[in-house]
């Protein structure tokens, strides 16, 4: 993960919920009789309903056309078709215009002293996410990000303090603790950034985000995927990741991305069967056009499934796997990742195995040439040709 993006994820996670203020001053996101409202639509959007989520949040911004929630809602709305394939630029224009929105509404609300703290909130969030999105690998608009990043950071700090604790507000303190500790931890270069600001705590982070996990309404789901990814990509801990993979899968069963971070998970406990079943579910899902399923999702299931059929033997079946994990690979121009690589080289341990080692030397050669050579699969792939 590059460390901007991971700096604009400190910036855009408060999104979901803030709490009464000091002054008792009522906020439309603590109203619960618009979380109800809302709640279909998100669980709508999560599920990659898209349209009925859609309606519902038009109907909020049909009762509420002052605020920046329901244009926030709809714009989040955007952001979820794009959360599965970030190559795709398809939804980058709707997903701006509404944070635009947002920002605009927001800055009329700012002027007044009664909703400055609201309105900081959607500032800090709207800008926050955009630049997340321009910071993603795919755009790289780092000019941009810089700016609206400075002022989420901005509008964050205006509203620091200024609202009473709840689980909602817990889950961007969470973010902020982990990441700020985890970022000089892993990019020396980004240690005397991270000096200017407020020195956090990972013990602390995650506590909350669990806390959050646990308690809040709209940060939910929100901090349940990143207590996985944390716990998956950064804590060693694929078994905690694991439970809440399958539950947000089996809560939300038509998200892509969900099922894709299942299948992952079941693969990395070793639970095979399960771990096979899913991916060929994923692969059947893309034949099939279902919404969210692309290329990425099928990288990673035919790698697992053509790993898992390797092991067992079934090496007619795992060499089909190892292919299509290939072309996906080659679809998104992924080839320089472990997925594409290590399927080049199993595919040439499998024509090794069967005796054929013309195809074995084609295919360990063909992974020489194109990893890296910091690449592990590099060294690898020099190994087994050497055994040739």
């Amino acid at each position: 993960m590059k460390p901007l993006l991971i700096i604009f994820l400190l910036l855009f996670s408060f999104f979901e919920g803030i709490g009464q203020s000091t002054n008792e001053v009522k906020i439309l996101l603590s109203d619960m009789q618009v979380q109800v409202e809302a709640t279909q639509g998100l669980n709508d959007m999560y599920n990659f309903k898209f349209r009925r989520a859609e309606s519902q949040f038009l109907w909020l911004k049909s009762k509420y056309n002052d605020h920046p929630l329901p244009y926030f809602l709809l714009g989040l709305n955007e952001w979820w078709k794009i959360m599965p394939d970030m190559r795709s630029k398809d939804h980058d224009d709707r997903f701006l215009a509404y944070m635009d929105t947002v920002i605009t509404i927001s800055e009329k609300m700012y002027e007044n002293p009664e909703s400055k703290v609201e309105a900081s909130f959607f500032l800090s969030a709207a800008y926050g996410f955009k630049g997340r999105l321009y910071s993603d690998e795919e755009r790289k608009n780092w000019s941009k990000a810089t700016y609206v990043g400075k002022k989420a950071l901005d509008y964050l700090e205006d509203s620091k303090g200024k609202h009473d604790l709840s689980p909602e507000l817990l889950f961007g303190d969470a973010l902020y603790n982990y990441f700020s500790v985890w970022i000089p931890e892993n990019y020396a270069l980004l240690k005397p950034v991270m000096m200017m600001f407020p020195k956090g705590d990972k013990e602390l982070g995650m506590k909350q985000l669990k806390e959050v996990s646990f308690n809040a309404f709209y940060t939910r789901t929100e901090a349940m995927i990143w207590l996985m990814r944390i716990e998956h990509n950064y804590e060693n801990d694929n078994k905690g990741a694991f439970y809440i993979a399958e539950y947000l899968y089996k809560t939300y069963p038509d998200n892509a991305y969900f099922h894709r971070y299942y299948a992952r998970l079941l693969y990395s406990t070793g639970e095979y069967s399960r771990a096979l079943e899913e991916s060929q579910k994923i692969l059947d899902d893309i034949d099939n056009g279902k919404i969210g399923y692309e290329a990425t999702s099928g990288r990673y299931a035919a790698f697992f499934a053509g790993h898992i059929t390797q092991m067992r033997g079934d090496y007619g079946n795992s060499k089909i796997y190892y292919n299509k994990a290939i072309d996906y690979a080659r679809q998104i121009e992924a080839t320089e990742s472990g997925y594409y690589l290590y399927s080049l080289i199993n595919l040439g341990w499998i024509y090794q195995k069967e005796g054929n080692k013309k195809m074995a030397k084609q295919y360990y050669q063909k992974a020489k040439k194109e990893a890296s050579r910091s690449h592990p699969a590099y060294d690898t792939a020099k190994e087994r040709l050497r055994e040739l």
